[in-house]
């Protein structure tokens, strides 16, 4: 290894962690986006219900913590920062910090697998806008591959799935149906970026492993106008297409699109999914997302190793192969860019 690294950078979300802070968080996150306030003022309504508390920052606090762990028992030993999007901590002040402590050039882990104007390219633009904002001597960042297909990410997957099926009496469990599902975007971001299809891999490479269920890729959480396709099935639109069928006893929620529990995993599919199915008589049971299971830790830890080394190792299962280091000028395209 050399030393041309000297911090790690955790890149997330962000979350509102009190009532107060929930509508100043949604102004944040809905800033230029074509969202109708009474949708904002909808979700702010689920935050409150569970105390205005998004659960995100403090799962973000206990991976940072487990992989402080993993570092110091196999390093690199390197200092972890973290910054958000839309919340406290915030990347600007984030890297202004790293800039006092004399952090020069750190790797960016983003709290997201799959590709996507959102989950990748505009994470780069915010760290960009922080670099911008904290000036000359701002630490030059360089973000670690996606790792949707990382044998890390499909193993832990793979186990919290398992724990879940266990929970199904077994002369019912190899019929349970899996549900796979991710954050909808609209179809005209998804036609500029490879989510859609890395979604469907991980999927299948979790479920080749699990046996042989009925498994299908599903969305939740649009927020666009009703005028604007997004991904669909929606997850609760498929539960009751799945019920008028019949014959359905057990359904898995596996939230694979999401690395930590978000309040859309918290409202969308442990509350509103699970009532759909209470209302059908079908028992709707959720994996936990991977979080800080000992192989996701580790598989940060490869990541991080593999790009310090510059080796040409890099583990990734099935036929796509590993995501690239460096993202080309045009990867995950906006929206507005794709009209041109």
């Amino acid at each position: 290894m050399n030393d041309a690294y000297d911090a790690i950078l955790v890149v997330s979300f962000g979350g509102p962690e009190g009532p107060d802070d929930v509508i100043p968080f949604l102004e944040n996150v809905l800033r230029g986006k074509n969202v109708p306030r009474e949708r904002m003022l909808e979700v702010s309504e689920h935050y409150q219900q569970f105390g205005g508390v998004s659960p995100i920052n403090s799962q973000n606090r206990a991976l940072i913590a487990a992989l402080e762990q993993e570092l110091a028992a196999h390093g690199p030993h390197l200092p972890i920062y973290w910054g958000n999007r839309n919340w406290a901590p915030l990347l600007a002040d984030t890297l202004d910090e790293m800039k006092q402590a004399g952090v020069k050039r750190a790797l960016a882990f983003f709290t997201s697998a799959f590709s996507s104007y959102s989950g990748c390219r505009q994470y780069r633009e915010d760290i960009q806008r922080a670099q911008e904002q904290v000036g000359e001597g701002a630490p030059e960042v360089e973000k670690l591959r996606m790792f949707f297909n990382h044998p890390g990410f499909i193993e832990a997957t793979v186990e919290r799935t398992e724990e879940v099926l266990q929970q199904i009496p077994e002369d019912r469990r190899d019929k349970a149906t899996i549900l796979y599902s991710a954050h909808s975007i609209p179809l005209a971001m998804a036609a500029g970026c490879k989510y859609e299809v890395q979604l469907k891999e991980a999927a299948r490479l979790v479920s080749e492993r699990l046996g042989e269920h009925p498994s299908h890729l599903v969305y939740q959480s649009r927020s666009g106008p009703p005028h604007q396709p997004w991904l669909e099935p929606d997850i609760c639109d498929f539960i009751k297409e799945l019920g008028a069928q019949g014959d359905i006893d057990d359904i898995v929620i596996v939230p694979i699109g999401f690395v930590s529990d978000h309040m859309e995993v918290l409202f969308d599919l442990d509350t509103e999914a699970k009532d759909v199915g209470k209302e059908l008589g079908i028992n709707v049971l959720r994996a936990k997302t991977v979080g800080v299971h000992p192989r996701f830790i580790t598989m940060i830890r490869e990541l991080i190793e593999e790009r310090i080394s510059g080796t040409d190792e890099q583990p990734a299962l099935g036929e796509m192969g590993a995501s690239h280091d460096v993202c080309p000028v045009d990867c995950c395209l906006r929206v507005t860019e794709l009209k041109r």
